[in-house]
């Protein structure tokens, strides 16, 4: 195989940066500027920690003192763990045993003989940098001399190591990590002058590839849209502690995002669930948001991201319109083409399945497939092709037409995911009028040729699981009572309608849910009307 020039200069030039210099410049006792994590800890989460349990997005590892060098579990995982993030987490439960296993946790790590490759990639070295001197006066200011010089010792060759590999392999918000740690460590070590230079030269460079003009994130994800504004408010607050200028793309990007991100929420302030994404917690969406300093309405329709928001009443409606994002950027996507998720008021009613972007490939591959989606399945085949690192074969064209008189709206979409495997067109329309209490659909399988044979197909209505559903006597109508006591009703023409089980990973942890399923044999109607309609 031949070797990439562009790596192999990147590799020498990081294993360069990491020699001791002769005329190396000592190494300083303590950052010579604070830097302060923007962002509050989970003391839960902190306490679980003191019992040796990391957990990120539902899944749980191990990380305790005596085995920090062989943290096992998915790559992500382990990524969390040689990135510190969760220091805030034992900082917000802030006992002595908190910062004790902190400061044992950072030693540890420092004295490890070997560390697998993955701790030193850029967006885990840039996060670890980060989460360091952000929590320095936690678990450092009071430690010995000896642990505090070994500890700025290793965050100076981190961060020599980082500038070196910048700009990194990794296409996607990783490299916005990567940046934020290396402006951190501008900051409190400002004699290496050369670490804010070459962030300063690659970041605009990074903001133009990864913000979208209508300001989503190129990944297409509420979450990593989520993540890439934290990073970015921190880079820009950063910035103005070290007094330097800031590039003009960095407060444009987040001036764009903010508003994206809005529209991404549902009733209850948490993050619709796209691409990987959880709920999230609706207080450090706030947050985030304030800090980022954007107020507004959320718009209605994200054209460069791929979605689209109808709102009236009380009801929102957020539809996957867009084709999945480009290889090298798809680590996340889920094969969830034209689904949808619906919420009234602070009560979520239709929802896609969610994720368990840290669990091994099996829960992984269930969640991202088209069937754990609000949208149709044709012959329980993924409108995508799942692969560990991405997406396969892919929709290439997604169309989408919006209307709207009165205070309704109309959606027409389509996308041409099912032409390779059945030769087929997904095309989906609806309707919201104008008081959000009628909310009107229809699925079609559209044949691209005449000698297309048709297959069965289903169309998958996910509940959350705080929605009490039964099938009424009819056969054709499932009623449905959200928490708030309110009732609406879920109709169907042209399918058989059954009411199965289903899950959510939508939230902190793994719920029993079900799911409404509207079924069509192949030599049966190709295209299904229904309608989700409030009660009384």
């Amino acid at each position: 195989m031949a070797m990439d020039p562009t790596r192999w200069m990147r590799d020498a030039r990081r294993r360069l940066a990491r020699m001791p210099s002769l005329r190396m410049a000592r190494i300083p006792d303590a950052p010579a500027l604070p830097v302060r994590d923007l962002w509050p800890g989970d003391p839960n989460r902190g306490a679980n920690l003191l019992k040796g349990e990391l957990e990120l997005g539902g899944t749980v590892g191990v990380l305790k003192p005596g085995g920090f060098a062989e943290v096992a579990g998915s790559d992500l995982l382990r990524s969390c763990a040689h990135g510190f993030t969760w220091l805030r987490d034992l900082r917000a439960l802030g006992t002595d045993g908190a910062r004790m296993r902190a400061r044992a946790l950072v030693q540890e790590w420092i004295a490890a003989p070997a560390l697998e490759p993955l701790a030193e990639r850029p967006d885990v070295a840039g996060a670890r940098i980060a989460a360091w001197l952000g929590h320095y006066d936690f678990f450092a200011a009071s430690a010995d001399d000896g642990f505090r010089q070994r500890l700025m010792a290793r965050l100076v060759a981190d961060a020599r190591g980082l500038a070196a590999a910048l700009p990194t392999e990794e296409l996607d918000a990783r490299a916005l990590t990567a940046l934020k740690g290396l402006i951190a460590a501008a900051v409190a070590l400002p004699e290496h002058a050369a670490f804010l230079t070459r962030a300063l030269r690659v970041l605009p460079q990074e903001i133009a590839r990864q913000i979208l003009p209508d300001g989503c994130h190129c990944e297409r994800s509420p979450a990593q849209l989520l993540g890439a504004l934290q990073d970015l408010t921190e880079i820009r607050a950063l910035l103005q502690a070290a007094q330097a200028q800031p590039p003009t793309a960095l407060a444009n990007a987040i001036e764009r995002m903010a508003p994206a991100l809005r529209a991404l929420r549902h009733g209850d302030l948490g993050l619709a669930l796209f691409n990987g994404s959880k709920e999230d917690n609706g207080a450090l969406i706030d947050l985030v948001l304030t800090q980022a300093g954007r107020a507004g309405r959320a718009p209605t329709a994200l054209t460069d991201g791929g979605f689209h928001r109808l709102q009236a009443g009380r009801s929102v409606l957020i539809v996957d319109t867009g084709a999945p994002p480009p290889p090298k950027i798809d680590r996340f996507a889920h094969a969830g083409t034209l689904s949808f998720e619906l919420s009234v008021g602070r009560d979520r009613m239709i929802v896609n399945v969610g994720a368990a972007p840290a669990a091994g490939p099996e829960w992984r591959d269930a969640t991202r497939a088209t069937a754990a989606h609000s949208t149709l399945v044709i012959a329980d085949t993924s409108s995508s092709e799942l692969r560990p690192d991405g997406l396969g074969r892919r929709p290439e064209v997604v169309e989408v037409q919006r209307q709207e008189a009165n205070g309704a709206h109309w959606l027409e979409a389509s996308h041409d995911g099912y032409r390779r495997p059945f030769g087929a067109i997904h095309r989906r329309r609806l309707y919201m009028s104008e008081s959000g209490e009628d909310i009107r659909g229809e699925d079609v399988v559209e044949p691209v040729a005449d000698t297309a044979d048709p297959h069965a197909f289903a169309v998958r209505f996910h509940l959350h699981p705080d929605v009490v559903a039964s099938v009424l006597q009819d056969g054709e109508t499932v009623l449905l009572r959200l928490p708030s006591g309110t009732g609406w009703q879920l109709r169907a023409d042209g399918a058989a309608v059954a009411l199965e089980e289903s899950i959510y990973l939508g939230g902190a942890q793994l719920r029993r849910s079900e799911q409404v399923v509207l079924s069509s044999l192949a030599d049966g109607p190709q295209h299904v009307k229904w309608a989700i309609t409030k009660v009384g």
